[in-house]
């Protein structure tokens, strides 16, 4: 069955029976557990307006005693080119490389587009249905699909307005010479929807590093759009291309804290030593890393990067279509997947893993305040069947209800 939410509230309301974290309980100085309490919440204009003391007999939205949790982001996804919807698919065996992959998508994108709005829009039914509100969203330039995508994709967006925002990356699948995109890259970078300026695989897909990277970058830098490109390729000229954007953010200012590289395989294949060099580097540009945290080969060094300080973000990349067989659209299954991979398994360590979920947004800061949330934020909220953060984490609790720009919908 396909997902479907139901709206309840909107406009200038209250909740009552909302569990929010208070702070840390500690047995010797070591956190063992977290501490909550009930309250109202007072929604308005798309904000959080005031968290008053709990009134269960309030005329109020009754949240049941439910975990409020910020809303969830997914980082790195393709929504404009899901299977979802259709029948299974699992990953083909036929298909080994990009090269053949870009093969297989000039055969079926001319289908698939025909009813690609819908399909991105059951996709975005099932993202809120985890919790998540906003994306990062990658959509095919390419010969054969035109403006077609990303036209179709605006469509859906535009249907889910009232719950659902995205941030668009223009994205050239089949390289930028390898077939000729880089004339439409161009058109579509001129777009006020356009955020970030994509790419892919420089060396494997147009023989360069150098030509299509320096295409990416002035198309960014003349349109002011951020970088986000999808690096698969590992080994010297995996480090060579992560190096140049380290190098051209460097050069230009308006590119730091804009500048993202998904998936970074290469890094994967660094000694510890290599680890800390590249995540200061990366740090002091203000490159990010955007991951699906991948579980084949070596992992990603994710703490690392974080230590150093590292914008790590978080998407599911591909859910139910012919690059991956095992995206569900669900960030908390993410955070638990990092918190299995990496080993954290303690109250405190679980509660921090939340922020990859939420894109660092947390309840309570390291020491145990509360953080979140405060009067005039932005009214984006989840309700989980969970008593704190640590246990949504680990169980990846079920979603109950999402909020977005003050309008509350419920998944059941």
């Amino acid at each position: 069955m396909l997902p479907s939410h139901k709206l309840i509230a909107k406009g200038h309301y209250t909740l009552k029976n909302v569990r929010l974290e208070t702070g840390f309980e500690y047995e010797n100085q070591e956190v063992i557990g977290t501490l909550t309490d009930l309250f109202c919440i007072e929604i308005a204009n798309g904000k959080i307006i005031a968290i008053k003391a709990n009134n269960a007999a309030e005329e109020a939205v009754d949240m049941k005693g439910r975990l409020m949790l910020p809303a969830f982001k997914d980082m790195h996804i393709h929504i404009d080119k899901t299977l979802f919807g259709l029948p299974w698919q699992a990953l083909s065996p036929k298909r080994k490389t990009v090269a053949d992959m870009i093969a297989y998508e000039q055969e079926i994108i001319p289908r698939l587009l025909t009813t690609s709005t819908a399909r991105a829009e059951q996709l975005i039914a099932l993202l809120q249905g985890y919790g998540t509100t906003y994306a990062r969203t990658h959509f095919n330039v390419d010969p054969t699909s035109g403006l077609q995508s990303f036209e179709n994709l605006l469509l859906a967006l535009e249907h889910q307005k009232d719950s659902f925002q995205a941030e668009l990356v223009a994205f050239p699948q089949h390289g930028l010479y390898y077939t000729d995109s880089a004339p439409i890259m161009k058109e579509v970078a001129k777009s006020d929807r356009v955020d970030f300026i994509g790419g892919l695989d420089p060396l494997s897909i147009d023989g360069s590093i150098e030509k299509p990277m320096e295409f990416t970058v002035q198309l960014a830098l003349d349109n002011n759009k951020g970088i986000d490109i999808h690096l698969h390729e590992a080994g010297p000229s995996g480090m060579k291309t992560i190096q140049y954007l380290i190098d051209k953010a460097v050069e230009n200012p308006q590119l730091q804290g804009k500048t993202f590289i998904s998936h970074a395989f290469a890094l994967a294949q660094l000694n510890a030593k290599e680890v800390e060099e590249i995540a200061e580097k990366l740090a002091f540009a203000k490159v990010g890393i955007a991951s699906s945290v991948p579980f084949k080969g070596r992992p990603m060094p994710i703490p690392a990067l974080k230590k150093h300080g590292v914008n790590v973000l978080i998407g599911n990349d591909n859910v139910q279509d012919y690059w991956s067989t095992f995206g569900t659209g669900n960030m908390l299954q993410k955070a638990n997947l990092i918190a299995e991979l990496y080993g954290y398994a303690t109250e405190l360590q679980l509660s921090r893993t939340l922020r990859f979920a939420t894109q660092q947004l947390l309840p309570l800061d390291d020491e145990g305040k509360q953080q979140w949330p405060k009067a005039n934020d932005d009214a984006n909220l989840v309700f989980v069947d969970a008593t704190c953060s640590a246990e949504a984490v680990s169980r990846m609790s079920y979603v109950h209800a999402f909020m977005h720009n003050g309008n509350l919908f419920v998944t059941d």
